[in-house]
């Protein structure tokens, strides 16, 4: 595995330059501890729902119906749709202004039910994934997939990163750079190569000094040396 500095290196090259791998990168920056605290709880439920109906489907269409979707969630209090009904399950799945998709449609309360948890558990949901450390966000990710509903795998990494939390993408771009970088030899699902992925990243955020979610774009950036 190398420095840091070596494989930021590599991304600068291809991409015309440090100062253009930084144009890419600017906006690539978690929000502070006190933002992500701030956060409504309805809004982490929203997030984890559009994440949920976007997991392979196309993109477009969900944020083209998104207004369609808050419509018809009622704005997705978690305390509400904690208690989905049977009656708003067959409402839901003859709604136009959302993908009719059952299974995902019932993942909702689920996903309400762990809001209303971190909500209880530390007194916002906000305040749970603003004050998980960087340094265990594995262990973030064990729990979305443990606690919640369909929200394992590449799911929960978006939803955290579009949510602001610092976090990395296990991209195909980003699993190629961890393979050349010999951390993993494919991608990260074990328990041992998530520890291993997490080791290098905590590695790369000590001496970079940049939050993971920089750490991780740039390790994407570099492939194709």
């Amino acid at each position: 595995m190398r420095r840091f500095a070596e494989i930021e290196a590599v991304a600068a090259k291809r991409k015309g330059g440090a100062a253009a791998l930084e144009a890419l990168i600017k906006d690539s920056k978690p929000k502070t501890r006190a933002a992500l605290a701030k956060v409504p709880d309805d809004r982490w439920l929203s997030a984890m729902t559009r994440r949920v109906f976007e997991a392979g489907f196309n993109w477009r269409v969900i944020d083209t119906k998104w207004d369609g979707f808050e419509e018809a969630f009622e704005g997705f209090d978690p305390r509400r749709w904690r208690l989905m009904s049977d009656d708003d399950v067959a409402r839901l799945v003859q709604d136009t202004r959302i993908v009719r998709h059952e299974t995902k449609i019932r993942s909702v309360a689920g996903n309400a039910n762990l809001v209303c948890e971190l909500a209880d558990e530390y007194g916002g949901a906000g305040k749970a994934f603003g004050g998980w450390p960087s340094d265990d966000y594995i262990g973030l990710l064990a729990m979305l997939k443990k606690r919640g509903s369909r929200l394992g795998g590449n799911t929960g990494m978006y939803f955290l990163r579009f949510s602001g939390v610092d976090s990395f993408i296990l991209s195909r771009d980003a699993v190629a750079a961890l393979v050349r970088e010999g951390v993993v030899t494919k991608a990260p699902t074990s328990q041992r190569d998530l520890q291993a992925t997490q080791d290098a990243f905590n590695a790369w955020m000590a001496e970079s000094k940049r939050p993971m979610t920089q750490v991780s774009r740039i390790l994407a950036l570099s492939v194709g040396e």
